[in-house]
């Protein structure tokens, strides 16, 4: 499968103009011959919404992108309005014109500098789903920073995740430790369940806050494979070959020998204990 990062700049409340710069990079990797396009997180609108939230949340996909997604698959993220008028942060999968896949975001991070538990609610499900390169899943950055959440995807018969990202730069310098943080995690996932993982991170500025891009792939060895520029928009291509996910399986069967009975047992044991 090849994947084209699009580590793009939103601009903060203005969908038309997101949207136009989406399809610029995507007819880019349509040239280029790219099977799927990864966004960041809230592409479609840009990250600290706030009361904008309300006004930009939406049930209806851009006809842009489902238009395009016939020539090639796409991922990307937007302010979803459900049927019983509930807004989440949500990672869309289009494909041969339709929408295929989404993913609500579970774990809203509201502490910091973060309030999205105020605006959003709180997707209640991670599952992997069927597209034509196979079982794919995708998480929206804080989910990935639970491990459970790749387990999940793993089990549930994912080769691939892809995590789509809106990460501040916490403090800016030469050593990022936001960003060695994300890629030890990244990692971590690739090798414990065999899977490739695809993080795209956004770039720009919002209200004084800097996100710093640095979308990176690893193979499911834990070798990563793309790193890409710090603060600046960029995009690549990456070759992500399921041969590397069977050699991963066959040689290190970590994933395969996880006692799932066990884990639920345990789970359960301590979730009943914390509840007394």
């Amino acid at each position: 499968m090849k994947v084209y990062l699009a580590q793009m700049k939103p601009h903060l409340g203005v969908v038309e103009k997101n949207i136009d710069e989406m399809v610029k990079f995507i007819e880019r990797a349509i040239e280029d011959s790219a099977e799927l396009v990864l966004f960041p997180e809230l592409c479609l609108t840009g990250y600290l919404l706030e009361d904008l939230v309300y006004d930009l949340a939406s049930s209806k996909i851009p006809k842009e992108l489902l238009e395009l997604s016939k020539k090639v698959s796409i991922i990307f993220g937007g302010v979803e309005l459900s049927n019983d008028f509930y807004v989440y942060n949500t990672a869309y999968y289009l494909e041969n014109g339709e929408l295929k896949g989404k993913h609500r975001k579970v774990y809203l991070p509201t502490y910091g500098m973060f309030d999205e538990g105020r605006y959003f609610k709180s997707g209640d499900s991670i599952k992997a789903f069927d597209t034509k390169f196979g079982k794919i899943g995708m998480l929206i950055c804080e989910d990935a920073w639970h491990q459970s959440s790749h387990q999940i995807l793993a089990q549930d018969g994912a080769n691939y995740i892809f995590v789509l990202t809106s990460s501040p730069a916490r403090v800016v310098g030469e050593n990022l430790e936001i960003a060695h943080s994300w890629d030890s995690i990244l990692k971590s996932s690739a090798i414990c369940n065999s899977v490739y993982v695809a993080m795209c991170n956004r770039v720009g500025v919002e209200d004084g806050c800097s996100f710093w891009g640095g979308s990176s792939v690893f193979e499911p060895s834990g070798k990563q494979l793309l790193k890409m520029n710090y603060f600046s928009e960029d995009m690549k291509l990456v070759d992500l070959k399921v041969d590397a996910v069977k050699r991963a399986r066959f040689s290190s069967p970590v994933a395969r020998n996880e006692k799932l009975d066990l884990i639920l047992r345990e789970f359960n044991r301590i979730n009943t204990t914390s509840d007394n």
